[in-house]
């Protein structure tokens, strides 16, 4: 018979580390029930037939920002299509309601494409000096929200030619036939207009939107201006002898 085992004497248990603490960042939202079955939202009928040929443009979400800055239907405007499948480019690329960026489009298309004929070539983009942009009316504290801040409004200082010549709207150099052409269209398809002389805050751009006012009222105040005539120099004053 074999004698009894020894004991063994009790070996104290080495405390695992403590699991690792989840690193911070955002957490991953998990699917709904239904996300797997949602479709994207179908494009509207407006952006369909701006980029039937008309315009190059990227649907965008919609706007819905403080100070009553929202729009629905928004896109980015890039360039336009006008004859023989040129494209006039919108530089820098404008953040329009889809209703406001098909009125450039069929502007440029239609009246500004033709008018800059006689100056030896073809326009190729216009210069954007701004389109949307949440802020109050002439960016002053607690006015009424711009057409700019509902994505409906467009500033443009300049048309830009295939040539490199840059026309600025405003400059009273440009030709006055060509300027008087452009304001009469402009007033023509936007019910506002706003240039040199309206209120001070247009002087070097002219602006286009599609408010909505009473009755169907319609704003257009843009003076097309001559060229300042230098004054004669003083004459020297000559002593009798």
């Amino acid at each position: 018979q074999l004698p009894p085992r020894a004991s063994t004497p009790a070996v104290n248990a080495v405390p695992l580390p403590r699991p690792r603490p989840p690193e911070a960042g955002p957490r991953a939202v998990e699917a709904g029930p239904d996300d797997a079955n949602r479709e994207p939202a179908a494009p509207s009928e407006c952006f369909l037939a701006l980029t039937a040929g008309l315009a190059i443009a990227a649907p965008l979400p919609p706007i819905a920002e403080p100070n009553g800055c929202e729009a629905p239907d928004v896109v980015r405007l890039d360039a336009v299509i006008v004859q023989n499948q040129r494209r006039v480019s919108i530089n820098p690329p404008a953040t329009l309601r889809c209703e406001m960026a098909t009125a450039i489009a069929q502007w440029l298309r239609g009246d500004l494409a033709t008018m800059v004929a006689p100056l030896g070539a073809p326009l190729a983009g216009i210069e954007n000096y701004d389109s949307f942009d949440c802020r109050g009316q002439n960016r002053i504290a607690g006015a009424k929200t711009s057409e700019h801040g509902r994505a409906n409004a467009l500033d443009i200082r300049a048309l830009l030619l295939a040539s490199g010549l840059r026309v600025e709207l405003t400059n009273p150099e440009v030709a006055r036939t060509l300027r008087e052409n452009v304001r009469r269209s402009a007033c023509a398809r936007f019910t506002t207009v706003l240039g040199p002389g309206s209120d001070g805050y247009h002087e070097n751009h002219v602006h286009v939107d599609l408010a909505e006012r009473r009755n169907g009222f319609r704003l257009c105040q843009w003076d097309v201006r001559e060229p300042e005539i230098p004054l004669p120099r003083d004459r020297p004053i000559v002593r009798d002898p």
